[in-house]
């Protein structure tokens, strides 16, 4: 226990952090800050409590901590400069006085053409671009002079008041100061995702990449606790990394940072208040697991009885790619991404069986699912058979409709649309068409359910934006069409739906690489400025796009429409909205597709599917009414083309947001990259819960084991009941001296180096180890020795885990191998090599252990002992 917290009760003489602010006090989101205080003042009380049952305090004697309200009262007695990142009523302090100011956060520009695109057109602007090292700044200069842009390079302390300038130095975002006319950008390679998809049966889900200290984490062998950061630990003169992790009362773990792929993010109940701490060295966690386990076996049972039934059932198999499709798909404008053709390959190959597809296609907007699902289409209709295309809203139904028949405008495919755009009469017409097999394909609304529509031979049935139908509407597509093959297509999948495909219950194809020359939006949440506004629209419209103006009531639309108007008299602006009509909706979108329209004041409407390259500006009013996915959806409907896109989300001038509000408008701020959808469903996970996979009762089991690890026992157990056999040990925790971490050098940020730590530890084979490394040199230069030395590590580790070893330890000039039980083949290998320097110890933990040589590395040494293992063993089979 550590001493140096009850100091004040020893010394008597109670002192606290604020004593020692002298002068100015800066204080950052005090949101964030309350959220820390509670959570400290709770983790206190539970520390006293634990300590009054021991009998080793009296709770009314222990003043050792601050309350929330003492520690603010104790500010407002000093000079404090107070920051929020979004404006909100601050009952905590009386201000004597309030500023506002404009930063807009810039995303780091991966291309010259990116760079060209951010820099300002004001010949009074000052730019400054970080460029890295300084071969990298001149490459840039001597580039933008090719795009016509004047800029010098300079050190940083000699740059001038206007003008572009390129210097040395590192920051993972860039900004801008509107009324400064100031605007730094950021230069770094774009982050390239791992060649392993994330998305496979039974992944991990816990990404450590958005950790913080404070934040929830499951460790897989001792349960729930507070993550505390990275610390450095100095064994016998080697200084190694350690995730440390607090638990229940005074108990803090430290985990080898080569054993990160045990430790993930809690994602479970979305109040942090609420998580149920765990303590070190109890029976708890054992129990918790034991009790999840006996109720996963149950639903393993039940799933295991749905695969069959499906295997059972049976579909149409379609035949092998023919010259016409080649044909088809050779005729794609564009290059397609390596995940877009894995994703066809995967389609096809379950079309081709005999059982019926249920596949659900996961990548974010804009990744290009809707070509990978004509080419499946295109497919089903070479067969002889009939496919539909199921979409939420009439725009995402014309979208499809008119992408469809442009695509396979050279082919003899006819191509039909149900949706309230056609009139009674026409929707007669069509229905009579598709009974007889006059339509192939078929684009509708939920009006493609509707009993009296009746397919002559329906080979496929395509489901887009899958979460905005109801799970009646679900169930009754799998009663008209129980063979028929499904396709699912979704950017933020509902948990649900994430949860049955990543738990193995749904087959999944994941979009995860963006297209070629794709810039990612850069995002702005601010309180609503005219100024900001209007400039961006002038921006937008000088450089030849068009703009969605999003205000979502009805009654008022008209108004803010005329004030746009007012300001710019010169351009086109028109209005959209779901009440209007078929024909002038119609109209609308035709005109804005041709560019007759510059700026568009529309709702929701909107939300999914328009594409229209040309609009790269997207605005919204009132952004904090939004839902989390619906956000990132409106946010993809701008950026679909090489040109840099803008998307400004605003609330209210003065309004005091929500907790909730303002971690979804933080959220939609942080999740800039490509392949965020995946992290906003995540992250709705989070806010949300998880939902259940076949009941509500599973939700309680999900919570008390963090849903990582659900899926994780899950998975066990959907193996077990298939007869699948599991390896002796799943997880094994490597210790030991070795100068193996991530210097802060080569990875100075703490979410990225946890990241890598994460990838480095779940390397489990060679060609994990290049992926690894490949990423490494992408995104951070060539890996220095100590992290070379980091992932042989993980690769023992994996060797490890096929022997049966489960944790591995160096002690007292020893190295300590811990087999679960009692292996008399492993002692009999190891004493026929090294003699009387082997021990065997029994008992509850019984291990193998070997005298080390000074001489040898202790590294060198496990290597060396694990071969002969390894040799041993293959000598007996």
């Amino acid at each position: 226990m550590p001493a140096d917290r009850y100091a004040d009760e020893i010394l008597g003489d109670f002192s606290t952090v604020t004593d020692y602010f002298e002068g100015l006090t800066f204080i950052c989101d005090t949101a964030r800050i309350s959220e820390a205080l509670e959570g400290n003042e709770k983790f206190w009380n539970e520390d006293i409590e634990q300590l009054s049952e021991d009998g080793l305090a009296d709770t009314d004697t222990l003043p050792f901590h601050l309350t929330k309200n003492e520690f603010y009262q104790k500010i407002a007695d000093k000079n404090a400069l107070v920051f929020e990142s979004m404006p909100r009523t601050l009952s905590e302090f009386s201000l004597k006085s309030a500023y506002t100011y404009t930063l807009k956060q810039i995303s780091p520009a991966a291309t010259i053409s990116g760079i060209a695109e951010d820099i300002p057109k004001s010949k009074t602007a000052l730019t400054v671009i970080l460029a890295g090292e300084k071969r990298t700044a001149e490459s840039i200069v001597a580039a933008l002079e090719t795009c016509g842009i004047k800029a010098e390079f300079r050190e940083a302390d000699g740059l001038g008041k206007k003008g572009v300038f390129v210097t040395t130095g590192i920051l993972s975002q860039g900004f801008e100061i509107p009324a400064a006319e100031f605007t730094l950008i950021a230069y770094g390679r774009a982050k390239i995702l791992s060649r392993k998809s994330r998305f496979k049966k039974g992944g991990d889900i816990g990404s450590l990449d958005e950790l913080h200290s404070g934040d929830a984490v499951v460790h897989s062998v001792h349960g729930i606790g507070i993550f505390e950061g990275i610390v450095q630990m100095n064994t016998k003169g080697i200084m190694q990394d350690y995730i440390k992790i607090r638990y229940r009362g005074t108990d803090a773990l430290y985990v080898p940072v080569t054993s990160l792929d045990m430790v993930s993010r809690y994602i479970g109940a979305g109040d942090k208040d609420n998580i149920k701490l765990n303590k070190l060295g109890s029976s708890e966690w054992t129990k918790t697991r034991r009790r999840v386990k006996a109720a996963v076996k149950d639903i393993a049972k039940q799933l295991t009885a749905l695969y069959a039934k499906r295997l059972e059932a049976k579909g149409f198999a379609f035949a092998p790619d023919c010259d016409m499709q080649r044909d088809f798909e050779a005729r794609f404008p564009y290059d397609e991404t390596k995940d877009q053709l894995k994703a066809v390959e995967e389609i096809k190959a379950d079309m081709e069986a005999a059982v019926p597809m249920d596949r659900l296609l996961c990548g974010d907007v804009g990744f290009g699912k809707t070509e990978v699902a004509l080419r499946a289409a295109f497919k089903a209709i070479a067969n002889g058979k009939q496919v539909a295309i199921l979409v939420p809203t009439t725009i995402l139904a014309w979208q499809h409709f008119t992408t469809a028949l442009e695509r396979f405008s050279t082919m003899a495919v006819n191509v039909e649309m149900l949706s309230r755009f056609r009139t009674p009469t026409q929707q007669t017409k069509i229905k009579k068409k598709l009974a007889v097999g006059n339509i192939d394909l078929i684009v509708g609304t939920h009006k493609l359910i509707s009993a009296d529509v009746k397919f002559k031979d329906l080979g496929l049935l395509i489901i887009d934006e899958e979460q905005r139908f109801g799970v009646a509407q679900k169930e009754k597509l799998k009663e008209l069409h129980p063979n028929v093959d499904v396709l699912t297509l979704s950017a933020t999948p509902i948990p649900r739906t994430l949860n049955m495909a990543l738990s193995g219950l749904r087959d999944m194809s994941a979009i995860e690489e963006a297209p070629h020359d794709r810039l990612p939006v850069q995002t702005y949440v601010m309180e609503y400025n005219y100024g900001v506004v209007f400039d961006a629209i002038a921006k937008e419209l000088s450089r030849g796009g068009q703009v969605y103006y999003l205000y979502n009531k009805v009654e008022s639309i008209s108004a803010v429409a005329a004030r746009i108007r007012h300001r710019f008299p010169e351009n086109t602006v028109a209005v959209a909205h779901g009440q209007m009509g078929e024909e002038e909706l119609s109209s609308v979108w035709k005109r804005l597709l041709e560019g007759e329209i510059d700026i568009l004041v529309c709702t929701t409407i909107i939300e999914t599917g328009v594409d229209v390259p040309n609009v790269n500006t997207l605005i919204i009013e009132d952004a904090d009414r939004f839902g989390l996915s619906q956000l990132h959806q409106l946010r993809g409907r701008v950026g679909r083309s090489h040109r840099r896109a803008y998307a400004y989300f605003l609330f209210k001038t003065g309004k005091v947001l929500t907790d909730i509000s303002q971690k979804r408008l933080e959220a939609i701020r942080e999740f800039t990259e490509f392949g965020s959808g995946y992290k906003i469903a995540m992250r709705d996970l989070e806010l949300r819960g998880a939902g259940s996979v076949l009941g509500g009762e599973q939700h309680g089991h999900m919570e008390s084991v963090g849903y990582d690890m659900y899926l994780k026992l899950l998975g066990d157990a959907i193996a077990e009941e298939k007869g699948e056999a599991l390896p002796f040990a799943k997880e094994c925790t490597i210790d030991i001296r070795s100068a193996a971490r991530i210097p802060e050098k080569y990875i100075s940020d703490l979410s990225q180096r946890l990241e890598m730590y994460r990838r480095i530890a779940s390397i489990r084979t060679d060609e994990d180890q290049l992926d690894v490394t490949d990423e490494l040199i992408d995104r951070f230069g060539k890996p220095p020795e100590l992290v070379i030395q980091l992932m042989k590590v993980s690769l023992l580790k994996s060797r490890c885990i096929e022997l049966g070893i489960q944790e591995v330890t160096e002690r007292n000039e020893r190295l300590i191998l811990y087999t679960g039980e009692s292996r008399p083949d492993m002692l009999l290998s190891l004493v026929s090599k090294y003699g009387n320097k082997v021990s065997n110890i029994g008992g509850e933990k019984p291990c193998i252990t070997l005298k080390t040589d000074q001489k040898i590395p202790t590294l060198e040494l496990l290597e060396e002992v694990l071969l002969e293992l390894e040799n041993f063993l293959d000598s007996k089979t």
